[in-house]
């Protein structure tokens, strides 16, 4: 059994592998676009993202780094499944004749677990950042053993009773959406609140899908400002709520896209309606974040640091 020693020891270990590693791929970056090009010229790269599984690791990692050069413009291909030599020779095919075509090496994201294929990927004209590789190895010094060396183990490791709680959280979500079912409120885990359009529902369905979370939302409409008080169907959950909430240009914008020229969308009113809903939320001591320049993954975050329901704190 690890003592707490050694979980701490483990830990720090990691996170001085995961720094190390990244500045090592952000300093790859650097060297490969020069200091000219990340801050004065807008340039465009290829960014192939190559898994034997879905790629959802080696995708989401990639935005993270290349979010750091924001003068450069990234297209995204995205190759999942490539599990045998036949079908990563069909990718180098395809890198090498982006290469030839844009007359600059693409780069390449992996997450692949088979050497072979590996191997045989990287024959390809481009810069590789090979996410497994980089950490793999000094935990298998660290830990005094060979990794397995299996396919898709992030996705498999997740236990039966993980996915069905979070099937059960997606369908909860969707049928408690904009407040059109209500009878179900006291088995939600959080219930967000705001004005329409807001970014109620994909926070809702981000919380369910990636964290099991049963995520109700609630809207903030006139007639509860003119009433000044919260719906009388919110009352006996008040400690569950958490407020959205967002610039009025910004929700003018987002409005104007569904409802052109409308009343609904103009910015008097989107104006009027943040302006309420903040003096509600204020008024009843509910928490509250605006949306208006957070990506889905940071409100998600926040909401269940906020409300407690981080489904990782068991450490």
């Amino acid at each position: 059994m690890l003592t707490d020693t050694h979980q701490t020891g483990l830990s720090r270990f990691g996170v001085t592998i995961e720094r190390a590693n990244v500045a090592l791929h952000y300093t790859t970056l650097v060297s490969v676009f020069g200091p000219s090009e990340m801050t004065m010229n807008t340039t465009e790269r290829t960014v192939f993202i190559i898994s034997d599984g879905t790629g959802i690791t080696a995708e989401t990692f990639s935005h993270s780094v290349l979010s750091q050069f924001e003068s450069v413009t990234f297209r995204q291909v995205r190759v999942p499944f490539i599990d045998s030599v036949e079908k990563a020779d069909t990718v180098v095919q395809r890198i090498n004749r982006c290469a030839a075509d844009q007359g600059t090496a693409p780069i390449v994201f992996t997450t692949l677990v088979n050497p072979d294929v590996l191997g045989r990927v990287k024959l390809a004209n481009a810069l590789f950042l090979d996410l497994f590789g980089a950490f793999v190895e000094p935990l298998e010094h660290n830990l005094g053993m060979k990794s397995s060396h299996s396919i898709g183990k992030s996705h498999k490791a997740v236990s039966s009773m993980q996915y069905r709680n979070r099937i059960e959280a997606i369908n909860f979500s969707l049928a408690h959406d904009d407040g059109q079912f209500v009878s179900g409120l006291a088995q939600a885990d959080v219930i967000l609140i705001g004005v329409s359009r807001c970014g109620k529902t994909p926070t809702s369905l981000y919380l369910a899908m990636q964290y099991g979370v049963k995520a109700a939302n609630f809207p903030l409409i006139p007639e509860d400002f003119d009433r000044g008080a919260l719906p009388s169907t919110l009352m006996p959950f008040r400690s569950k709520l958490f407020g959205l909430t967002i610039q009025p240009e910004r929700l003018m914008e987002v409005r104007q896209e569904r409802r052109p020229d409308s009343l609904y969308a103009s910015f008097p009113q989107c104006r009027h309606e943040v302006a309420e809903a903040e003096r509600l939320m204020r008024r009843e001591s509910i928490p509250m974040l605006s949306t208006t320049t957070k990506s889905i993954e940071e409100i998600s975050t926040t909401v269940l640091h906020e409300v407690g329901l981080d489904r990782h704190s068991a450490y």
